[in-house]
Formats: structure tokens, C-alpha cells, sequence
């Protein structure tokens, strides 16, 4: 387990730094179009997070629309037979991305995938073009080519590969669809500092759940986000626990910050393992509060800056 060293100028605690082992790291998480965090260390204060906090995360929610529409390729010079396998090849492959492609006609609200192909030479080539429900292209993307002769016989198996490479390169493209819309977007949290809500800590001894939520809530907006009170505007929200266990005269204190979108998906955590002198809090939390969410509140935003696709920005002012 990575370690650090804090210290602060001042303690209400007999023992000087209130942490003399503090650790920080990320878990990682069941994926659920959600963050992937891996174990990172922590710095001295003010950078306890080195590093980029995990290159995996970066995902974007696919596709935009609610369901992708796929109907039977009738203009990809394939037989009905034929058009019909590598429809139902390409759906599942969209599908195994967690992409809702459905095989039906378009319906109102949904988005569509139409499938044509071009010769060229001795090889044909799938495209893949993406309407929104207005029936407004969005974008274009070139399957793997196949040996024209194959194309044209039905091949099974060449169309099942071509299909499951289109599946690929579709879910590329509704990607980058999605990261254009965010962009255009002046209410999505691409262009905007997120609204967090943070309750009131459970499980800390003494003080602790006032201070630590109090002090979590003053240093979000020193990271780049702005706090709010009312859970209906929060678009996350920051849920503290704190969990203390007996290490032969001293304890263990775990705390987790658990960040949930709005819908209460549980999206990232940042822990903190702390060993103190036993019921060192029981009382008055002071610095020890201040200091533990200095360090949170950066992997907070971390988690937060992963589920948007937003990037690192000035501090925005709290409302």
C-alpha cells in the first residue's frame, strides 16, 4: 500500500502529525459505463494525487440517442439472406458494447444506422452512416473491406468478421457524436463545473461527520467545483463513511468518499487509510478534518473530471 507523510502546524491531538501514516488511493470499480481507477499514491500537500488518475476512464456514455435503430441492409449488394445475418451479427456486436441497437424500422425518437457498401476494385467496402431522429447525418465510418467475391457469394464467415469490425468502428463513431454534442452543449458539464451535494458524514467518531463534511464542502470549490444544497440541482453527490477498526493498541481509520451521479450511481471512491492512537477521535476533529479533505476533495474531482470528459480548469467559485 502507498504512503505518505502529512504534517500540519498545529493538533488538538498528543501525537504530532495527526497522520503520521496517511495513505490515499482509488478503488476499482464493477464498470457500469463507469470509471476505472487504479491504485495510485499520494504526494505531500497541496498534490496528494500524482499522475493522471487513469486513462481507461475517460469513457463517454454511448450511443446519444435512447435506441439506435438497425434495419436490414437492403443497399449493401447483399442478398436478403445475407443482408439479414450481417444485421443481426452487427446488432450484437453493438450490444456487447452496451450500445441499444435494436433491429426494427426507425420509430419516432430514435436514432438510425444504415449500412451500404461500395466497390472498389476487387473489394467491397461496409459504410456505416449515423442519422439523429430528425434524419440528420451525423457521421460516417468505413468498415474492414471484404474480397468482392465473398461479398457477393454471402460468405458467412467474411461477413460475420466485417460486421463485428463495423459494430467497432459504429461505437467509435457514436463516441465521438457524443463528445461533439457535449461540446455544443452550453448546459452539459463538459462546459460547465459540476454542482456536487455533500450530506453529512456517517460512522466518524466524535465530531467528525459535521467536520468532515463541513471542510469537504469548503475545499470542492478550491479544486473547481461548485457545492450545492439542494439535492434536486446537484448533479453529484459526494457521501462520506467512516469505518474504524482495533490494531493492537492503536485503531485504523478508513474513511471512503463515495462520488454517485444523480440518478445514485455509485460512479468512483477515493480511500483513505489512517492508523492513530486509540480514540485519538473521539473528541474534536480540527486540523485531522481539514487535512483529510484537502486530500480528498482533489480525488473527488478527479472521479467527477473522469464522468464528464471535462478537462482540468481554473477553481470556479462556489455559489
Amino acid at each position: 500500500m502507498p504512503r505518505c507523510r502529512i504534517s500540519t502546524t498545529s493538533s488538538p491531538f498528543r501525537w504530532s502529525p495527526p497522520w503520521p501514516d496517511a495513505c490515499c488511493s482509488r478503488l476499482r470499480l464493477p464498470p457500469l459505463l463507469l470509471a476505472l481507477f487504479a491504485l495510485a499514491a499520494c504526494g505531500d500537500l497541496p498534490r496528494p494525487f500524482q499522475g493522471y488518475p487513469g486513462a481507461t476512464a475517460q469513457r463517454l456514455a454511448q450511443p446519444p440517442p435512447a435506441r439506435l435503430d438497425v434495419p436490414i441492409p437492403t443497399g449493401a449488394l447483399l442478398g436478403d439472406e445475407a443482408a439479414r445475418a450481417f444485421a443481426i451479427t452487427l446488432i450484437r456486436t453493438l450490444q456487447n458494447q452496451e450500445v441499444p441497437a435494436v433491429a426494427t424500422d426507425p420509430q419516432k425518437g430514435d436514432w438510425r444506422l444504415t449500412v451500404t457498401a461500395e466497390t472498389h476494385g476487387t473489394q467491397v467496402v461496409p459504410m456505416f452512416t449515423v442519422a439523429d431522429p430528425d434524419g440528420n447525418p451525423k457521421g460516417t465510418t468505413q468498415g474492414t473491406p471484404v474480397d468482392a467475391a465473398l461479398w457477393a457469394s454471402g460468405d458467412r464467415r467474411a461477413l460475420d468478421a466485417a460486421a463485428s469490425a463495423g459494430g467497432d468502428a459504429v461505437a467509435t463513431l457514436l463516441t465521438r457524436i457524443e463528445a461533439q454534442r457535449r461540446q455544443n452543449d452550453p448546459n452539459s458539464l463538459v462546459n460547465r463545473p459540476a454542482r456536487v451535494l455533500v450530506p453529512e458524514v456517517s460512522g466518524a467518531p466524535g465530531d467528525g461527520n459535521h467536520a468532515l463534511a463541513r471542510q469537504m464542502r469548503a475545499h470542492l470549490p478550491e479544486v473547481g467545483e461548485v457545492v450545492t444544497d439542494k439535492p434536486e440541482t446537484a448533479d453529484f453527490a459526494v457521501k462520506g463513511e467512516v469505518k474504524l477498526a482495533t490494531t493492537g493498541e492503536g485503531q485504523r481509520v478508513e474513511i471512503q468518499w463515495i462520488v454517485l451521479d444523480a440518478a445514485g450511481r455509485e460512479l468512483g471512491r477515493v480511500v483513505q487509510l489512517n492508523d492513530i492512537a486509540r480514540g485519538s477521535l473521539d473528541g474534536l476533529w480540527g486540523d485531522v478534518a481539514l487535512v483529510v479533505a484537502q486530500q480528498a476533495a482533489a480525488g473527488v474531482r478527479d472521479v467527477i473530471l473522469n464522468n464528464t470528459g471535462r478537462r482540468a480548469t481554473a477553481p470556479a467559485a462556489a455559489n
